[in-house]
């Protein structure tokens, strides 16, 4: 059995977001297409013989406690397994959070894949997927990562081809939003909803004719917006300098903008830099986990 493991955590983004219905228990039903990014959480996990979790992390905001996601990972396999003595989880973080990038479920995913494998589990991911989806709707995802469509509360998952690449701005301004609150607006809601097409994003990143920019859409935008009119300000000026489109993710309140290649996408980020935009700014790009897109070196700012 392995002593300790380094793994990396990878942000997402949705490429499309709607809202198709509710369940009986108040959970809401969506159809999302969700893609990873090169961004990660940089996680070191090591075995120790003291029988407990311990978590340390660069983000002083960010718990280390069973409030933490990755926490409840390992103590999900630790129960379930009886492992011995105890695991010490480093997250080095460097996506944002709170921001609609599933970082928390990304670290979450991360540590069961490790504990895993450290511990020689006989856990296949479909069985890691489903103690996975014990912490977090989105943690099924990031274990399979890429490109998928998402449907359910999130959890039944659809591989897809890699979508086409692109480089990606994020912007996170200084605040959090709460997803609870954002779906009982939803439900109050007294416009109609703008659902984005799914299907056609499905159909253009299954046979790419460069319309994926055209079809992004999130339903929550009608939500969030209102409440933090800065993100719609943000979403202008991911145009105004050069990203073929512009959204947020999830919940919010990140903000992404897609640029066809590095250079543009590069001034861009100097500019909103230069102009000192609230918040915390990165640039990636999409990640496919079955190529690795390895022509394009990993640019990403600590």
């Amino acid at each position: 059995m392995v002593n300790q493991m380094r793994i990396r955590a990878r942000a997402k983004i949705n490429l499309a977001l709607d809202i198709v219905g509710t369940r009986e228990d108040g959970y809401h039903e969506v159809r999302m297409i969700m893609q990873t990014l090169r961004l990660y959480d940089d996680i070191y996990l090591l075995k120790i013989p003291e029988p407990e979790i311990r978590i340390t992390t660069n983000f002083r905001h960010v718990p280390t406690n069973q409030m933490n996601l990755a926490y409840r990972a390992a103590e999900i396999l630790f129960n379930e397994f009886h492992l011995p003595g105890g695991i010490e989880i480093d997250l080095n973080k460097r996506i944002p959070a709170s921001a609609g990038l599933a970082g928390g479920s990304a670290d979450a995913a991360s540590v069961l894949f490790a504990i895993s494998r450290m511990y020689d589990l006989p856990l296949s991911r479909s069985m890691l997927m489903k103690r996975g989806l014990q912490i977090g709707a989105d943690v099924p995802f990031c274990l399979v990562r890429g490109t998928a469509l998402a449907e359910g509360i999130g959890e039944e998952l659809t591989r897809l081809p890699a979508a086409p690449h692109y480089y990606v701005l994020l912007v996170t301004p200084p605040f959090g939003v709460s997803t609870r609150k954002v779906y009982t607006d939803l439900d109050e809601l007294k416009e109609p909803l703008r659902h984005p097409d799914v299907d056609a994003m499905i159909r253009e990143i299954e046979h790419p004719k460069g319309d994926l920019p055209k079809l992004l859409g999130n339903c929550l935008e009608q939500v969030t917006i209102p409440m933090h009119p800065v993100i719609a300000d943000i979403k202008k000026d991911m145009l105004t300098l050069g990203a073929c489109a512009s959204m947020m993710s999830g919940s919010g309140p990140t903000v992404f903008g897609l640029f066809e290649d590095f250079e543009t996408m590069k001034r861009a980020y100097d500019t909103l830099k230069a102009h000192r935009v609230p918040g915390r700014i990165n640039y990636t790009e999409f990640y496919d986990p079955a190529t690795d897109l390895a022509q394009h070196a990993a640019r990403d700012p600590e």
